[in-house]
């Protein structure tokens, strides 16, 4: 079963289980065999070959998941082991049903020692899943460690062990699985902060349950392909570059040329008609020899810039900027000039210590640290609830948000956040968030819709950092991403 679109907090999943089980008269053991039922189907796809498995179950419904497919895999003529990491006499509800059948079975569950793992070439977490409701208790840390350490694959039950289900954060020791099969709705924490760290490949099964219309409305949607061509729909034959836009984007201050330089060829790529920089004097040689296809300004005095403004459909401000009196005193000329803006970088490093005020027409796009600036907060409070920051950040600045990082979030006051689960490692190197940032600008120049243009932006420019790495993360160069950027708003 594809992905959702929809990803849903755990007491959503918790209500929506609820739903199942009073509304549509489904009970709670059917719905545990279902799930064991495709636990079952997904291992065996995923592991085709291995015959020899150990589940670790704990002591509620996780654990009620892992004896269900220990009695199915049994059934099915694998080998199975199972380790019981809480008394499974103390189970209760379908959890407690699903062990009976297991012990009807013939078979027994002795109590988890860490040598007993060797048995398996496959370890299946059944330990916590979503139940985990502070930090991880020492007994169960211990069996994650030994899990963790033990060297085979890990194919977890609905959410790896410790990893909190909403935040997507470890909550002290946490399974890292090579591959998750998850349950009736697509937890936030998968796809957020470490979650996708901790998940690996992820699989999906609603187990015949699906959310009433207008009940469960979605804490976060995955940003998905289709929104591309949405947003950027197929040319007329007789188009010209008038139609597709005039960006300026307004930044490189002393010493830093090659910031407007990778977001002015970042908007030339994905489309925009015309892009301009303004730049400190210096610059300008070093940008029109790289890129000739980017119009080149110096920013001498105020008038330059206000005359460059009065052309421009949209405005991104920001990369290499710096914060010198010249900066702020671009910053102030943009901001007066009431155009469309997408803000990164020194330039929100200056908002921040403005206490800019809140306006519709931008789009913010700051990593973990200059969130944190914009909040008063520490990189740590951000990377801890990034969903939280980023509804903060949209609730004090207006306009749309961008919080960058490993599963970027796009949000709004009012709208459903985006998450992006495209991107790699390889794109943590200088200049590629200035990249996004000539994307998002040439992109919302041609849709003219910042909601759109940042989750388009923000998914193509993550697509294009993949194709970048299909060779290896180690080494890939913002400029690299750059030149990717073609192909991805033209799939």
């Amino acid at each position: 079963m594809a992905l959702p679109i929809a990803l849903y907090s755990s007491a959503q999943v918790r209500a929506l289980d609820a739903h199942a089980i009073e509304t549509l008269g489904i009970p709670a053991y059917t719905l545990m065999k279902r799930a064991g039922e495709a636990a079952l189907r997904h291992l065996r796809g995923r592991y085709p070959v291995a015959h020899r498995i150990v589940i670790v179950c704990g002591g509620g419904n996780n654990g009620g998941d892992g004896y269900v497919l220990a009695r199915f895999a049994q059934a099915a003529g694998l080998t199975v082991r199972v380790l019981a990491a809480a008394d499974p006499e103390r189970l209760r509800g379908a959890a407690q049903q699903a062990f009976a059948d297991f012990r009807a079975s013939g078979a027994r569950a002795p109590p988890f020692e860490p040598p007993l793992l060797a048995e398996g070439e496959i370890i299946v977490d059944a330990l916590l899943g979503t139940g985990l409701s502070g930090a991880v208790r020492a007994e169960y840390a211990a069996a994650i460690r030994a899990i963790n350490l033990n060297g085979r694959p890990v194919f977890a039950l609905d959410v790896p062990s410790g990893l909190d289900s909403d935040a997507g954060v470890p909550r002290g020791e946490a399974v890292r699985a090579d591959c998750t099969v998850t349950f009736v709705g697509l937890k936030t924490g998968l796809l957020i902060g470490e979650g996708p760290e901790y998940t690996g490949a992820l699989f999906f099964d609603d187990l015949e349950v699906t959310a009433p219309p207008g009940e469960f409305a979605p804490r976060l949607t995955r940003i998905v392909d289709a929104e591309i061509q949405a947003a950027l729909p197929r040319r007329h034959r007789t188009a010209h570059k008038g139609d597709f836009g005039r960006v300026l984007i307004v930044g490189s201050g002393s010493g830093m040329p090659g910031a407007t330089r990778l977001a002015g060829e970042a908007c030339l790529r994905v489309g925009a008609g015309l892009t301009t920089v303004a730049v400190a004097s210096e610059n300008v040689a070093a940008i029109a020899a790289g890129r000739p296809e980017l119009i080149c300004l110096a920013l001498t005095d105020r008038h330059v810039l206000t005359e460059a403004l009065a052309r421009a459909d949209v405005v991104a401000i920001g990369p290499g900027l710096g914060r010198s009196p010249w900066a702020r005193a671009a910053l102030d000329t943009v901001l007066g000039a009431g155009k469309p803006l997408v803000v990164d970088a020194d330039a929100l490093n200056l908002l921040a210590e403005a206490e800019a005020r809140p306006r519709d027409d931008w789009i913010l796009t700051p990593h973990p640290g200059e969130a944190a600036r914009l909040l008063a907060a520490t990189t740590q409070d951000v990377q801890n609830d990034r969903l939280a920051a980023l509804d903060r950040l949209a609730a004090r600045f207006g306009g749309t948000i961008v919080l960058k990082g490993a599963g970027t979030l796009v949000g709004a006051a009012g709208r459903t956040p985006g998450v992006c689960e495209r991107g790699n490692p390889g794109m943590a190197s200088a200049g590629t968030g200035d990249v996004l940032t000539g994307a998002i600008a040439g992109i919302l120049a041609q849709c003219r819709d910042p909601w759109a243009a940042a989750r388009v932006g923000v998914l193509v420019h993550a697509m294009a950092g993949d194709a970048a790495a299909r060779g290896g993360e180690r080494g890939v160069l913002a400029s690299d991403v750059a030149r990717e950027l073609h192909h991805a708003v033209n799939l």
